[in-house]
């Protein structure tokens, strides 16, 4: 196992290289300040600088620098980087994955609204059914409700039948009529009886006219 090798001094004292190879980029507003270092296997080694551009938080900007023999050192890289905690991208799929993916989401999504519409069906046509016996009912109250109702005349008062009442005078007119024809059968029962109790009693008298003749006749 090979180690790193040590860092370059001069390396991590290349800041103003890096921050001028950064504002050749980025504004120097978006520049913070230094945050520490990073050496590679390589033995180069990647300054590290805060950053201020909106919503990057955790990111870093980063140049990489390095050094051969006893040249000065010169830029290899510069880039924005995350460091920990920053916000992500998810993770790159290839297209045609992404497609099947579309493809088939598609479809559930044509599945749920036939679904959707059938059920829609069912309710409207239960609604319909319902309505239908609704309408049933009602005709048919309505066929008891004429059958049932008066028919007024349009003399009528406050929904009084004249008819009704002329049939009522009637019946306590044919009343009063058999009241009176059974009075006056009581009479005339009552004077048959009074007639012949009269007839009785003339029998009587002319029987006693008879025998007052008879005494007469004796004597004699």
């Amino acid at each position: 196992m090979t180690s790193k090798p040590e860092a370059d001094q001069r390396l991590l004292d290349a800041h103003d290289l890096a921050l001028a190879a950064l504002r050749e980029i980025t504004p120097a507003s978006t520049i913070g300040p230094a945050a520490g270092y990073l050496l590679e296997d390589d033995g180069s080694v990647s300054l590290r600088f805060a950053n201020r551009l909106p919503g990057y938080p955790n990111w870093y900007w980063t140049v990489t620098v390095a050094r051969v023999e006893d040249e000065e050192p010169t830029v290899l890289e510069v880039e924005l980087l995350p460091g920990d905690g920053a916000l992500l991208a998810p993770e790159w799929v290839p297209w045609t994955e992404r497609l099947a993916e579309y493809r088939a989401h598609q479809v559930e999504l044509a599945e749920q609204a036939a679904a959707a519409a059938a059920d829609a069906d069912e309710v409207d046509e239960f609604v319909a059914g319902e309505d239908d016996d609704l309408d049933d009912e009602d005709d048919e109250l309505d066929d008891d409700e004429l059958t049932e109702t008066r028919v007024l005349h349009a003399g009528d008062l406050d929904g009084v039948d004249i008819d009704e009442l002329d049939d009522s005078a009637s019946s306590d007119d044919d009343s009063d009529a058999d009241e009176e024809s059974e009075d006056d059968a009581d009479d005339s029962d009552d004077s048959d009886d009074e007639d012949d109790s009269d007839d009785d009693s003339a029998d009587e008298d002319d029987s006693d006219d008879d025998s007052d003749d008879e005494d007469d006749s004796e004597e004699e």
